[in-house]
Formats: C-alpha cells, sequence, structure tokens
C-alpha cells in the first residue's frame, strides 16, 4: 500500500495535491469534472470583508509559458460567504480552505474572524501579498515588520489552522517567513504570483487594464522551487508550495525542494482534471521508485 497522506500542522490531508486560490473557485465549479473527494484539499478563492467588483477589463493575457492576471480579489465579501457559498461547500469529501484577504489590518482580522465560528472550515489561508491602504498601498507581505503584525493579529481571533501565503516580490523570502512563523503562523504557503506586464507593441499601450499584474504558471516554477528550498531551511513549520505545477513531476520537485504538499493553480485553466491526475502520477512516482510513503520524499533533494 502506497501512503499519500500528509500532515500538516495537526491537519491530515488524504493525499498532498490540493487546488490554488483564485484559479478554482470554490470548488463547486469544478465537480462536473472531478470527484473532489480524490484531492487532499481545496483552496477557495479570496473572501474580503466587502463585496470587491474585481479591476476593470481587460484583467489576463496569456504569456509565454503562463499567465498575466489582474482580477483584483472579486468576490462579494464575507457575509455572502457564510450565508450563500459555505452551505455549497462544508460538506466536500476533502478539506475546505478558505484564502482570506483585506485591504487594512482590520479587514484581515473580521475576515479571519468570522471564518473560524465556520465548523466545517478546519484552516484559512492568510494572503498578505494586499495593499494596506492605510501605509499608501504597500502590501503586508513585502515588509517582515508589517507580515508578522497582521498574522499576529489574526492568530488573536482564529483558534485553528493558520497558513500565510507569502508573496516572492521581495528581497528575503526567508525574513518574511521568519517574520510570520513569530507571528503565530502554522503553515506557511508559497509563492504567490510575480509581478509583471504585457504590453500590445501595436497599439503601443499595456494589455492589462492595470497595467502590472500577477505571472503565474510553468515561467514562475524556477524561483518558486528555489523559495520553497530557501524556506524549508529557514523555519521548522509545514509548506505549501505552488508555482507552475502541471504534472505530478513539477510536484514531487516541489517535496523534495521541502514543500510537504502542493496546489495546482494555471494548470486547472488548461485541463480541469489536471488535480486527480497529478495524485496519480505521485502515487506512480512512489511505486516506481520503491517508496510506500509521499513523506519520504519532503526535503529529500540530494545537494551533496
Amino acid at each position: 500500500m502506497i501512503d499519500l497522506s500528509v500532515n500538516i500542522a495537526g491537519l491530515i490531508f488524504k493525499n498532498p495535491v490540493t487546488t490554488a486560490s483564485g484559479t478554482f473557485g470554490y470548488g463547486d465549479e469544478f465537480r462536473d469534472f472531478i470527484d473532489l473527494g480524490q484531492l487532499g484539499g481545496v483552496f477557495v478563492k479570496a473572501v474580503t470583508g466587502k463585496n470587491r467588483d474585481g479591476n476593470a477589463y481587460p484583467r489576463m493575457s496569456e504569456t509565454p509559458s503562463g499567465m498575466l492576471n489582474s482580477v483584483g480579489l472579486q468576490n462579494r465579501g464575507v457575509d455572502y460567504f457564510c450565508r450563500e457559498i459555505y452551505p455549497k461547500i462544508k460538506d466536500f469529501n476533502t478539506n475546505v480552505i478558505v484564502n482570506v484577504s483585506g485591504s487594512t489590518l482590520e479587514e484581515y482580522v473580521e475576515v479571519a474572524g468570522r471564518i473560524n465560528e465556520l465548523a466545517k472550515i478546519p484552516a484559512i489561508e492568510l494572503n498578505i501579498s494586499c495593499p494596506n491602504v492605510k501605509l499608501g498601498g504597500m502590501a503586508f507581505g513585502t515588509v517582515p515588520s508589517m507580515a508578522a503584525d497582521v498574522t499576529s493579529a489574526v492568530r488573536k481571533v482564529y483558534k485553528k489552522v493558520l497558513m500565510v501565503k507569502l508573496s516572492p516580490n521581495v528581497t528575503s523570502i526567508a525574513e518574511i517567513a521568519k517574520a510570520v512563523v513569530d507571528g503565530g503562523a502554522d503553515v506557511i504557503t508559497l509563492i504567490n504570483t510575480l509581478l509583471g506586464m504585457a504590453i500590445d507593441a501595436e497599439q503601443r499601450r499595456p494589455v492589462l487594464s492595470t497595467i502590472t499584474g500577477g505571472l503565474s504558471g510553468p515561467a514562475i516554477k524556477p524561483v518558486a522551487l528555489r523559495m520553497v528550498w530557501q524556506v524549508h531551511k529557514a523555519v521548522p513549520v509545514p509548506i505549501i508550495g505552488l508555482g507552475g505545477i502541471m504534472n505530478a513531476t513539477d510536484a514531487i520537485e516541489f517535496f523534495l525542494a521541502g514543500a510537504t504538499a502542493i496546489q495546482v493553480g494555471t494548470a486547472n485553466f488548461i485541463d480541469p482534471q489536471v488535480s486527480v491526475k497529478i495524485v496519480a502520477g505521485i502515487e506512480e512516482y512512489l511505486v516506481r521508485h520503491h517508496l510506500d510513503s509521499v513523506n519520504s520524499l519532503i526535503g529529500a533533494l540530494r545537494t551533496d
């Protein structure tokens, strides 16, 4: 028997394959394509304090080996989520984890406190890549002290597993990771998208309405692997890795770098069944290498 289960801060995942927030809706949208119970977890799209219409169109653009997006955390707010969405997703046969976002520390605390009350949500993923409107738009996740402050504030109201999703748009990812662990993070998720842009040469204009956007897909995988490896060496908490994972081989590379689990993001737009295919591919790899548990791969990169 091959053991695909992983323990992430006391939360058991039947396998290490999950879906990245913002690429999988609320999970319900994919039930016509896959059995969600075959996944270790589903990270649902971001929830904020109030309704957000998102950014103006165009807000997505295909790039070589990836895509840019500037959707802008479009959602209908935490009240709507608790009232309309939670009843539809609470009985999925997998871990359902909510991505929590905000523009102020107070908004993060408000949303986290509301989600804490939902019995069948065992964890949240704190997205600290959002700009703090009180500090001129500087992202919480780019300054260690700010990252620690928002994590600590949420930790006071959120009593379950607290995951913090880090931005790669920093000088030292290890310093940010240490700051959020000091603030009370149980798990680190990385990486979020890299800042990029696309230009229409004929029109001499930016492709996205916001000029810049978040780059995801295979183009960012080398950066993501490097950051997972650095953070694995820097902090003692589990890591959920993502960034350009398109198949089982990509996932295994992240385990070797130090990730305990992975998220599949951009690949969902190409193949809605890719996540369950990756589960099968990981099991095949373990059989082929005569390994009985996926845990034997975590941080097993040979560097000597």
